[in-house]
């Protein structure tokens, strides 16, 4: 098996505006619509993001556990710039961090089981641990 695509859970009220979030200020691209789901590739990646409209008012409780993971070399900026451009939008972002290289985005109103992580590149310096042959 090849892997494609990972799932994350949106709240369908505010479905659209993640997804314009990820288009217009991450560069990705739709690739595919459903009515309940759709998917979004980021310019240069080879994985895709796949969200899925969710009605649950739960949110699970661990989800800074489950990130949709971006590099940056300023990750706590990247994240302030979406953290405003979602306020503009109507949706309350919080900023956390996991250290002083790797911080977190949560979007609690939309965001069911995932938060948006930014970390600094040298931490996705795996060497080759993990590589194909």
């Amino acid at each position: 098996m090849k892997f494609n695509h990972v799932a994350n859970r949106v709240d369908t009220r505010h479905f659209d505006t993640i997804v314009t979030m990820m288009t217009d200020q991450l560069d990705f691209a739709e690739l595919r619509r459903t009515d309940r789901s759709i998917w979004l590739r980021q310019a240069g990646a080879s994985v895709d993001l796949q969200f899925s409209r969710s009605e649950t008012l739960h949110r699970d409780a661990d989800k800074r556990r489950s990130q949709v993971s971006f590099l940056s070399t300023e990750p706590r900026e990247a994240l302030a710039g979406l953290a405003a451009w979602l306020l503009a939008h109507g949706l309350k972002a919080e900023i956390g961090s996991y250290s002083k290289r790797e911080f977190y985005l949560d979007v609690p109103d939309a965001f069911v089981d995932f938060v948006v992580e930014a970390m600094r590149p040298e931490l996705a310096d795996y060497g080759s641990r993990g590589s194909s042959p």
